[in-house]
């Protein structure tokens, strides 16, 4: 009987919170997390990993500026997109990019629009358009809200029904300890490992942004092979950790270019 509520209870919340659709790929997704409750706890995850005294936050010089120059290219150009196909009332981010020393090959954008990129993946972007592509990737996460899925895939296979009822309340608590739990806030790299598919998704949202900004999206490939010469030479960065194999990605990304190229008017 238990397990038949269990998934009664998820049958219900399927229903109601899976109505959404990830802007351009159109996919369903299953989401039992609220904005309202990812994206302020995301915030205070943000400022309390910038305020840590181990975290050095780049604020001057060239690279700085280039990392805020592009982060306000691609937050434009994706709003305006949202706002032209219907999507403005479903996203409220408050866009922040900063660069923050350290040797990891990493970068991520928290829900909200919270962007940090490590100082250590700069020598593979190289270019801008490189720098464009990692930050496109990183925001095709938030779009598509992948961090909300996976914290309600994780809160519903751990509490069961009673997930359902923490995730739809008012539980800001419990909501920033997710996204710290995620993103290893706390002394660690901040790091949130995505599906395979989210991953690709991202790519695919990604590519697509960075022609929206201005970026041609053939600068992709060149960029994630300079990933994939890294990975066999020093071993998988974090950034790297769950993505699909350097050789399925570089042919998907390849597919997907006359998609992006739609979008794509130069700078």
């Amino acid at each position: 009987m238990k397990k038949i509520k269990i998934l009664s209870v998820m049958a219900i919340a399927i229903v109601f919170y899976s109505c959404s659709t990830v802007p351009l790929t159109g996919r369903s997704q299953f989401n039992v997390v609220s904005d309202d409750q990812v994206n302020p706890a995301a915030a205070a995850s943000y400022q309390q990993l910038l305020s840590d005294p181990a975290t050095k936050v780049i604020s001057t010089g060239t690279d700085a500026q280039r990392v805020k120059r592009i982060g306000g290219q691609l937050a434009q150009a994706i709003q305006q997109y949202l706002n032209a196909n219907g999507y403005a009332n479903q996203y409220n981010f408050a866009w922040e990019f900063n660069l923050i020393q350290s040797a990891e090959v990493n970068a991520w954008c928290m829900p909200g629009g919270k962007v940090a990129v490590y100082s250590g993946i700069l020598p593979i972007t190289q270019t801008d358009a490189g720098l464009a592509t990692v930050m496109g990737h990183e925001i095709g996460h938030a779009i598509a809200k992948h961090s909300a899925e996976r914290m309600s895939q994780q809160m519903l296979v751990q509490a069961g029904g009673a997930a359902v009822g923490a995730a739809t309340g008012n539980k800001s608590v419990a909501a920033q300890t997710a996204i710290n739990t995620l993103y290893g806030i706390g002394g660690q790299v901040a790091v949130l490992k995505f599906s395979r598919s989210q991953e690709s998704e991202a790519d695919r949202l990604g590519l697509t942004f960075m022609a929206m900004a201005g970026y041609d999206p053939h600068s992709a490939v060149t960029f994630w092979q300079r990933m994939a010469a890294q990975s066999k030479n020093g071993g998988t960065p974090e950034f790297l950790s769950t993505h699909p194999s350097d050789a399925t990605r570089i042919a998907n990304i390849q597919k997907l270019i006359p998609e992006a190229m739609k979008y794509y008017k130069g700078r």
